[in-house]
């Protein structure tokens, strides 16, 4: 159906009245989705509060630091009990394990790096739960991520969030052009992180002063290690640290215990320089580790690719963008080579150290804020 456009648009870009327009708000239970959820309330919408229960919360109650335990759930729902909207918790836990547990634990013993907030971003907040805003007949889904969502002359845009320090683009990369067209990012545009709690206090939310999660939710403290060996109890088997050329220099206690670019703990001395992991050699159980210049990248494989721009990806034999292949690190200048629709080499200008498999490579203009996607580091 047509917009009426005699109706000025709302808030969240449609033509009606707010309390026409029904919002699901996915609540984590933290301060900048509860803003989401009171500050749509207040603009007079139809808001419906989802929390999704993924894992086991039981044991989790009594942790900081990480979203989605009980303890969350129980602040969202009283945030939705002081603002006035239904509230529901969903369980997602088997979805989760097998979306996104189950492949972190896989990658991590087969040498990668994995980030698992991308995939639950990808495999259930944006596919299995904006599926449920729809069943709910929403007329949109909306997050506390900071990000934003801006209308170009062909559609929805994805771009970096106004507070550079708080750009959430890398873990919302797979983002598809169909579920932006649905999904809405209120906190995108504030200036910083202060504007989000000053809301919380505003609106009286029990969560203004709530710590933010630092944690991968299922992953306390970030001991990635205790968490991989309860799924897999084989992965501690102990084998070699070797160097390039093969040669035994000491042993280890579990591949899972190390990380590429790591140079502490390895138990090795005497040596004329510092030595650091250069790869992780699972099947073999072999840790191999080399001097610093070894991590040095310039030629990064990337496959998987969500595409955001307007031209075909194989519409040019390059592209030249910008890339971060780190969450921490800025974006660099590269060069993008397409080798299918999902596909493709990127050279980096200035080589970067400890680029490792099952990290993402976001693409971005280097002349504006928008993100044109990007895809997962293998191993080529």
């Amino acid at each position: 159906m047509p917009l009426d456009r005699t109706v000025p648009l709302n808030s969240l870009g449609f033509a009606k009245a707010p309390a026409d327009t029904r919002v699901v708000v996915a609540m984590s239970g933290g301060v900048d989705s509860s803003v989401v959820a009171a500050m749509l309330a207040e603009e007079g919408y139809d808001v419906v509060g989802v929390t999704l229960q993924l894992y086991d919360h039981g044991a989790a109650l009594a942790r900081k630091g990480a979203c989605c335990a009980g303890i969350d759930i129980h602040d969202a729902r009283r945030v939705a009990e002081t603002m006035g909207f239904p509230h529901y918790v969903l369980d997602y836990e088997n979805v989760f394990k097998d979306a996104v547990i189950d492949e972190f634990a896989d990658s991590y013993l087969g040498g990668a790096t994995p980030v698992p907030c991308i995939r639950c971003n990808e495999r259930v907040k944006f596919k299995d739960l904006l599926e449920t805003a729809k069943d709910l007949e929403a007329d949109c889904m909306a997050t506390g991520h900071y990000i934003q969502r801006k209308l170009g002359p062909d559609g929805a845009e994805l771009h970096c969030a106004a507070d550079a320090n708080r750009d959430q683009s890398y873990f919302l990369f797979s983002t598809t052009a169909d579920q932006l067209d649905y999904l809405r990012f209120p906190l995108g545009h504030l200036p910083s992180k202060n504007d989000t709690r000053a809301l919380a206090a505003k609106y009286g939310l029990s969560v203004a002063d709530k710590p933010d999660s630092q944690d991968i939710c299922f992953v306390p403290n970030g001991d990635y290690a205790s968490v991989i060996r309860k799924l897999r109890p084989e992965a501690a088997q102990p084998g070699d640290i070797v160097d390039a050329q093969g040669r035994i220099l000491a042993q280890h206690e579990g591949v899972i215990n190390y990380t590429i670019g790591q140079r502490r703990g390895l138990g090795i001395g005497g040596l004329s320089e510092p030595l650091y992991v250069v790869r992780l050699d699972a099947d073999n159980a072999r840790v191999v580790v080399g001097p610093k210049s070894m991590l040095a990248t310039r030629t990064v494989p990337i496959r998987e690719i969500n595409w955001l721009g307007e031209a075909p990806l194989t519409s040019k034999t390059e592209w030249p963008i910008s890339v971060r292949v780190r969450s921490t690190r800025p974006p660099t200048d590269a060069i993008l080579r397409p080798l299918s629709d999902t596909s493709a080499t990127v050279e980096l200008l200035t080589p970067e150290e400890g680029v490792s498999p099952g990290q993402a490579c976001v693409f971005y203009d280097p002349d504006s804020s928008r993100i044109f996607g990007g895809g997962w580091i293998h191993k080529g």
